[in-house]
């Protein structure tokens, strides 16, 4: 499934959004725009550029289109978007609005997303990203996915209640392989590519077949022993990995 299958939906969020914002442009990047997506299962990473600041009356406009895109569209529960003001574009630490997970927060638009944009990233409409985006360095890269790893994902792993989740497995290990890519050469890959990559670097085997089937076919269902099992087996090699990366005293 691509672009084409999921064109209602791109289009009704296009002319929802054209009615509450000064859209410029609106791009896809994640799995959407380096086809890996999967439907009912991966997110529509999106960024509309805006002509001007956004007002307090067209974010709760903004919220109001999003609960009803929920009511009447399938897969819309699936739609993340940063609002980002085309004059604020180039501050690489400001957050924006941004919808995701039902409800409006104001993140940054982080590094691996402005990369993927200028080097991947879809156009929907307006000018292309690449044309839009400014380009960043590699040590900018790198700077954010070290610091991604040593003060998000690091501690995360001596947190075992989190790793009972199907997430956070997922997540970890497929963050942990993309990252050493992009690291490694600069290059970024997709959650397929980062199972392959998991599966040369040693990886409990059941588990990235449990990724796999959940990501990629249907996903058995599983014992209560199994996932606690999977979960410690994902998170002390995510945990591993991240030393080795980091190159951590206990590596």
């Amino acid at each position: 499934m691509g672009v084409d299958d999921v064109k209602p939906l791109l289009d009704r969020f296009v002319a929802d959004v054209g009615r509450v914002l000064p859209l410029v442009a609106l791009w896809a990047h994640g799995s959407l725009a380096l086809g890996d997506f999967q439907p009912g299962r991966s997110d529509f990473d999106l960024v509309a550029l805006i002509g001007a600041e956004i007002t307090a009356s067209q974010r709760q406009e903004l919220r109001r289109m999003h609960e009803l895109l929920l009511q009447q569209m399938p897969l819309a529960d699936k739609v993340h978007c940063a609002y980002v003001v085309r004059s604020e574009l180039a501050d690489v630490g400001l957050s924006h609005l941004t919808w995701a997970h039902g409800e409006l927060l104001d993140r940054v638009l982080s590094p691996v997303s402005r990369r993927e944009l200028h080097r991947g990233g879809l156009s929907l409409i307006g000018p292309a990203a690449a044309a839009v985006v400014p380009e960043l360095t590699d040590k900018e890269l790198a700077d954010y996915i070290l610091g991604d790893l040593r003060d998000f994902w690091y501690p995360a792993t001596a947190k075992p209640e989190l790793w009972l989740r199907d997430i956070w497995v997922d997540l970890g290990l497929l963050t942990l392989a993309r990252a050493r890519v992009t690291l490694r050469d600069g290059r970024l890959i997709t959650k397929r590519e980062a199972l392959e990559v998991l599966a040369g670097l040693g990886a409990p085997a059941d588990v990235l077949r449990d990724v796999y089937l959940r990501r990629y076919e249907t996903g058995p269902q599983l014992s209560e022993h199994w996932r606690y099992r999977r979960g410690f087996l994902a998170r002390t090699y995510v945990r591993a990995g991240i030393e080795q990366v980091l190159a951590l005293p206990d590596a």
